[in-house]
């Protein structure tokens, strides 16, 4: 036995549903109630006349005929609360519970319900009857156009859009004072007027999965070129152009999708189709509306766009058991456009009773009745919106042609159309968009132009022998033979910054990660012994903002000047999308030189030799991932006076950048005294020294030699960080480790000595491979 569905309804949105349901091999009869001229020429179709508003006769009916599914077509039925009634009786209704009706009719629950979810909507506020003088000074203060809002369902007529704020307080004494909306108007919504495209986005849902349609466009005023009264809709098409993928895809992750869940956590699923207005603003779709029902005229245009392969009853039938991700809905690729034609009058007071002439239709033309009867043997007119005529065709042009030939085949007194239908589709097609730009894409060509003139002057300031520093060609040009190496061998080391960014974002101060960013890579070089000879560096972001490119390369020439090298070049990207807004990265690239008899580290490192520290500048630029956590859990924030140098904040201290330990180290290398470096970066002492001893080796580190500087107690102290940990994390205070022969142990130590950082003898080199860290208590606070 097949199924018994009930459609309530009498529109040209119910003759749409019964057209497509009637086609499933799943139906044995569906009863419309009262239906209308044309639902009952439909197969396997009943009108039944009943209101669809008498409950407990509907119920009734319901059971003496066994119907399997109930399917409410407008929403009135919804909101009073149909879907308890048939729920009582063990009969599934597809569409919502009455609480979760409120989505439609109650505008103040649904603007409150997107507020509670971050749903993009206007901004508003609500007012009772008894508030006009707050609403009325709302509306002089806000400093927006206003649309006013009935709450409660008014017949599609609730809305007022007022052009002044004298026309707007007008309005809320018609709606709060004169009543002229009745109880709808016992609530009002007051709220900003939104501009742009508006769409309507139908979508199924079974409570947890929600399905969209093609998005829709209708013609809601009675004249062309949309002018004069507010309709129920004169016609629509689908898919509408302006709701490209991208839109969708924002539409669904940010309003769709969110709605349902919400609807759940909040304990009301929403059942059914939820029709839901957009005006596509240039921040992006925001929510006019929710409906809790099939729309109409748009209902007739996209029940031919579906897939003839798509059973609506299977559809319907999963929404309402809650499987509806095990039904597959799909759609034919093309356009489907719906033309209404209204009585005479429409929307104002308009005469019944007219006979209605057919004529055969196109092939892709499905007339739909909305206000028709029978009577006799004859179709008369009963309602403002008469017929609906609908064609499927695959441009949207064919479609309309369709349409409007099967306008012509429908004939009665006083009919009443609009002959632009699809204006908007068909003005986008004739105003074809003009090519894209690199601009349009979020790529400013201009900013990058502007960033090297701003940026030329301090690239300059870093020439030096080799090189000119001069930028804007394809490639950096260095000139080895004139710095005077007589067997030079190159050495090159690339690093970046890592999450010290963050906090760099965070504070606002964006040279210092610059000489980060080039004593990260030198420092790497000069530990092989090698002088830096030259530098590039790499800034990715999403929207190039050429102040802070050019801070942070302020800080790179800086970091050039203090190391020796040239800035000969680098690579400024700008990629939409890939970054948040204000977040950019780096990575710099360094190549040096040393001669070959002075390469380091010596083939001769042996046990006993001495460990010599140099102190550090602060965190460097290593373990701030540790570092921004310990901020976050200590009570204080980048801001807030530093603990240990309160004349700065505390983001200022931490972002102190990384020590170029060049000048302080390298005569001392070039004069052969030194064994061998360790950079004390990621990994701190533990993980950075033995890569430069050799395997049979090891060392030991006296941690009583130094002071531990404050930077490292108070991270020590907030973050609960063991000693240990403490030294394979960061440098500690030494953020370069030095091995040297015993004998040349205080002729480097006071050649060293010479430079900014203190020197300190932290340590031997032992024949136990490893670290071994000695008096850590000494860290212990």
């Amino acid at each position: 036995m097949g199924l018994r569905i009930m459609l309530l309804g009498n529109g040209g949105r119910e003759h749409a549903l019964a057209w497509k349901i009637a086609q499933s091999e799943q139906l044995e009869c569906l009863y419309v109630c009262p239906g209308n001229g044309g639902t009952a020429q439909e197969p396997k179709t009943v009108n039944v006349n009943f209101s669809a508003s008498d409950f407990p006769r509907l119920v009734e009916f319901a059971v003496e005929n066994k119907v399997d599914l109930v399917v409410p077509g407008p929403e009135q039925p919804l909101v009073d609360g149909v879907e308890t009634y048939f729920r009582k009786v063990g009969i599934p209704v597809f569409g919502p519970s009455e609480l979760a009706a409120r989505l439609e009719g109650s505008k103040a629950f649904s603007k409150d319900f997107m507020a509670r979810h971050n749903i993009p909507t206007a901004a508003y506020r609500v007012f009772q009857n008894t508030q006009i003088d707050e609403a009325v000074e709302y509306v002089k203060s806000c400093g927006h156009k206003v649309v006013l809002k009935a709450s409660g369902l008014a017949a599609g007529k609730g809305v007022l859009i007022p052009d002044t704020v004298e026309d707007a307080i007008t309005g809320l004494k018609e709606m709060m004072v004169n009543n002229v909306f009745g109880d709808a108007g016992s609530e009002v919504v007051v709220e900003e007027l939104l501009t742009g495209p508006e769409i309507s986005v139908l979508a199924f849902s079974d409570g947890y999965t929600i399905v969209p349609l093609p998005a829709a466009q209708d013609h809601k005023r009675i004249g062309e070129g949309d002018v004069g009264l507010n309709t129920g809709g004169m016609g629509a098409y689908a898919p509408a152009g302006v709701a490209t993928p991208a839109v969708l895809e924002q539409i669904m992750k940010e309003t769709l999708k969110p709605t349902i869940d919400g609807m759940r956590r909040e304990g009301v699923p929403f059942v059914g189709m939820l029709f839901t207005g957009f005006m596509l603003t240039p921040s992006g779709p925001k929510v006019l509306e929710y409906n809790v029902r099939f729309g109409d005229p748009e209902t007739e245009a996209l029940m031919l766009l579906l897939d003839e392969e798509v059973d609506l009853v299977s559809v319907l039938m999963a929404c309402a058991n809650h499987h509806l991700d095990s039904t597959k809905i799909s759609v034919r690729p093309g356009f489907a456009v719906s033309v209404i034609l209204a009585s005479q009058g429409y929307p104002g007071s308009y005469p019944k009773g007219k006979v209605i002439s057919f004529k055969p239709v196109p092939s892709n033309v499905v007339v739909f009745h909305a206000g028709t009867t029978k009577s006799g043997n004859d179709i008369v007119t009963s309602g403002g919106r008469v017929l609906a005529v609908t064609a499927y065709a695959p441009s949207i042009q064919e479609a309309l042609d369709a349409a409007y030939a099967g306008v012509d085949t429908v004939s009665f007194d006083g009919k009443t159309y609009r002959r632009d239908i699809g204006h908007r589709a068909l003005s986008a097609i004739r105003e074809k968009a003009p090519g894209l730009t690199y601009a349009q894409a979020g790529v400013s060509v201009d900013a990058g132009n502007d960033l090297v003139e701003a940026i030329k002057p301090l690239v300059r300031a870093t020439r030096r022998s080799g090189a000119d520093a001069e930028i804007g060609g394809f490639g950096g040009v260095f000139d080895l033979k004139a710095t005077g190496f007589r067997d030079p061998v190159l050495v090159s080391g690339t690093d970046g910054v890592g999450t010290k960014l963050r906090v760099a974002v965070d504070v606002g101060i964006h040279d210092l990660v610059g000489i980060d960013l080039v004593a990260m890579s030198v420092n790497d070089l000069l530990v092989q012994g090698a002088e830096p000879l030259y530098f590039l560096d790499y800034y990715g972001c999403g929207k190039l903002d050429v102040d802070v490119a050019s801070q942070v390369v302020k800080g790179i020439a800086d970091g050039c000047l203090q190391a020796g090298c040239a800035l000969i070049g680098g690579e400024t990207a700008e990629m939409p999308g890939m970054y948040s807004e204000g977040d950019y990265d780096l990575a710099g690239f360094a190549v040096g030189a040393v001669e070959r008899d002075l390469i380091l580290p010596t083939p001769d490192i042996a046990a006993g030799d001495v460990l010599l520290g140099i102190s550090s500048s602060g965190v460097h630029s290593n373990g701030f991932s540790l570092v921004r956590k310990v901020v976050s859990i200590s009570g204080l924030s980048y801001e807030s006076p530093c603990p240990w140098k309160t004349d700065s904040t505390l983001g200022r201290v931490l972002l102190e950048p990384t020590r170029i330990y060049i000048s302080q180290v390298l005569p001392a290398a070039k004069a052969g005294l030194l064994k061998g470096m360790s950079h004390i970066t990621g990994g701190g002492f533990t993980e950075n020294i033995p890569r430069v001893l050799p395997k049979n080796l090891g060392c030991y580190v006296d941690a009583s030699t130094w002071t531990l500087p404050p930077v490292f107690k108070f991270l020590a102290q907030h973050g609960g960080v063991e000693p240990l940990e403490m030294a394979r994390t960061f440098n500690n205070g030494i953020g370069m480790v030095i091995i040297v022969s015993p004998e040349k142990a205080d002729e480097a130590f006071a050649a060293l000595s010479k430079g900014d950082g203190t020197v300190h003898r932290i340590g031997e080199v032992t024949t136990k491979p490893g670290v071994e860290m000695r008096n850590l208590q000494a860290w212990s606070l």
